[in-house]
């Protein structure tokens, strides 16, 4: 489990000190324009205390898979000219990211400043986490900053190689990811639900067991819920389904029975008949689903259930949608489960991907104590799992 002890940008002296700080700039581009900058924004309280109180500011990130090649589809240089608009201060540009040019704009950095290096992933060395390049990176700066927890499961030399080399700090984002998941899986509010969705058993197999141990209620939507309707005997048509996870899904639900854990599976499905937005559709019992057919969101009894037990919850984490709920005629479920959360007055944490974009949608964000910036991260953190680009970090 990793450690939620960490040193922040407020437990060392910065000033007059060079700051490279690692950030998650992985921003959605369109033909070379930012469509969605909230990743920027959330990176600003962190990039602002650093400037006001002396340091010269090294920012660096990655964006998108270049695949260890300077490839200029990938450049930093839109998000740079967005961080100044943000900062209301010029951020220079450097043309490399351990090159001469990024050497000597660190060089002549001086307190207030703000620079950004090129895109870390030009470099086929930083995903290996190669211990010479994370050096060279270090060696522009006195202190290093980790303020991206949306690779912080990632292992590399910007994410955690730098650390070796460096006294090493979060900024004010990952303080918040640590601090308030740490909290919920720590000391939760009770009743503690927790909400999984998506296509895959695999993929929350370790999560759904680190909650057992945790919640009081789990429930299961989107396509994993099918394997568990399929371990119980129930008859699933063409629905998507592990069925080399289905042992394993009767497994979790009696180490879940034997805890005194609810898990709350679906009653009814609203079912296509081919898996495509404009497929004819119904809703039928979750145990009588026909060949031919496949579940594509929970149905309106199961939205209820749901929201019932959302509604009692006093820490709610959800992660993965109910259905394909970018297909109108399949976002119900989602919809549903995203205002019982918002409705439920509980502590909630929704964990990145899907889940969160469904929230922003909805208009609900505000209503949610947390939305993650990571979604695989997140994932991790719920699972238990040491998060390496948080556990390099020096303890208080």
């Amino acid at each position: 489990m990793t450690s939620l002890n960490k040193k922040t940008v407020e437990d060392i002296d910065v000033k007059g000190k060079k700051v490279l700080a690692r950030c998650d700039f992985n921003v959605p581009m369109k033909d070379g324009v930012i469509t969605d900058d909230k990743r920027i924004r959330e990176s600003i309280k962190t990039i602002k205390y650093l400037v006001d109180n002396g340091a010269a500011v090294i920012l660096c990130s990655h964006m998108g898979r270049p695949k260890g090649e300077f490839n200029m589809k990938y450049s930093l240089a839109p998000v740079a000219a967005r961080l100044s608009e943000l900062l209301g201060i010029p951020v220079k540009m450097a043309k490399d990211v351990i090159g001469p040019d990024a050497k000597k704009l660190a060089s002549e950095l001086k307190p207030g400043e703000v620079m950004l290096l090129e895109n870390v992933r030009f470099h086929k060395e930083e995903e290996k986490n190669d211990p010479a390049f994370a050096k060279e990176l270090a060696s522009m700066a006195d202190i290093y900053v980790n303020d991206a927890f949306g690779t912080a499961h990632r292992a590399h030399a910007s994410t955690a190689g730098v650390a070796d080399y460096l006294p090493a700090v979060c900024g004010y984002l990952i303080q918040k990811e640590i601090s308030i998941m740490g909290g919920a899986l720590n000391d939760p509010k009770r009743p503690f639900v927790a909400i999984l969705g998506g296509a895959k058993v695999s993929d929350k197999i370790g999560v759904i067991n680190n909650l057992i141990d945790k919640c009081d209620t789990i429930i299961i939507g989107g396509g994993m819920a099918y394997t568990f309707l399929k371990a119980l005997g129930h008859h699933i048509g063409d629905s998507i389904c592990e069925n080399d996870k289905v042992e394993l899904a009767m497994d979790l639900m009696k180490k879940a029975s034997d805890k005194g854990v609810a898990i709350l599976i679906p009653h009814d499905n609203v079912v296509g008949d081919k898996y495509d937005p404009d497929c004819n559709y119904k809703t039928v019992e979750s145990y009588d689903i026909d060949d031919g057919w496949m579940g594509l969101d929970i149905g309106p009894v199961t939205r209820q259930l749901f929201a019932k037990e959302i509604m009692k919850a006093g820490t709610v984490v959800w992660n993965g949608p109910m259905g394909v709920s970018e297909w109108e005629h399949f976002a119900e479920g989602t919809k549903a489960v995203a205002t019982a959360v918002a409705e439920s007055g509980a502590i909630s944490i929704i964990g990145g991907g899907d889940s969160a974009a469904a929230i922003e949608q909805l208009g609900f964000a505000d209503k949610m104590t947390h939305i993650s910036t990571g979604g695989g991260a997140s994932l991790e953190f719920l699972e238990g799992l040491e998060l390496p680009g948080i556990a390099c970090l020096n303890d208080k």
